[in-house]
């Protein structure tokens, strides 16, 4: 028991570096800081990596395979149409995709309670992609994503989404972008209520 308390006690202390490393750096989405901060102080909780959620445009190849994806360009905060229009019309690539991706963290802890707490707290606020992403003796990494996506492609070659269709979806991608960030504040609130 005390080996497995110590190899966790390790963990957690190298990701809390990790962090606190970002923080200084100034590379970590500030909507994540209060949440992180709050579970490095905690005993039994830690966080291993987060994103608060981005709007983006990716390159793919023909075959749209992920391993040969690119980020073209990619925002950490809500996107104005001439933005979205300039990165599609200087992209030379094959395939360009506009995404708009959800909140994502992975969460240690030591105990599969603890695991099933965290998963029970996004269930009541209403993320319902949260689980147990790794199993290990005396560590569990829980994997929580955001609800609120849009991913499709504005150009292939020289064909290119139309512009009022483009102005329709950046609108929505504003939208569940703002979604999003609410969604991290209820999960923050939630989280720093129940879990010390």
């Amino acid at each position: 028991m005390e080996k497995k308390e110590t190899i966790f006690k390790m963990i957690k202390e190298h990701h809390k570096k990790t962090f606190e490393k970002a923080k200084k750096e100034g590379k970590m989405d500030l909507d994540f800081i209060p949440l992180c901060e709050h579970l490095t102080k905690t005993t039994e909780y830690f966080t291993s990596s987060c994103c608060a959620g981005r709007i983006a445009l990716v390159g793919l190849n023909k075959k749209e395979t992920k391993k040969e994806s690119a980020f073209h360009r990619k925002w950490h905060k809500k996107v104005k149409f001439e933005e979205i229009k300039k990165g599609i019309s200087s992209f030379e690539g094959e395939v360009l995709w506009l995404k708009q991706e959800p909140l994502i963290l992975h969460l240690g802890t030591k105990t599969l309670n603890n695991s099933i707490k965290i998963i029970a707290i996004c269930e009541k606020i209403g993320l319902k992609r949260a689980g147990i992403k790794v199993i290990k003796e005396g560590k569990y990494i829980l994997e929580i994503i955001g609800n609120h996506n849009i991913n499709m492609p504005v150009k292939e070659g020289k064909i290119s989404i139309n512009e009022n269709y483009l102005k329709y979806v950046v609108k929505k991608c504003n939208q569940k972008f703002d979604k999003n960030k609410k969604t991290l504040k209820k999960l923050t609130i939630e989280i720093k209520k129940q879990i010390k």
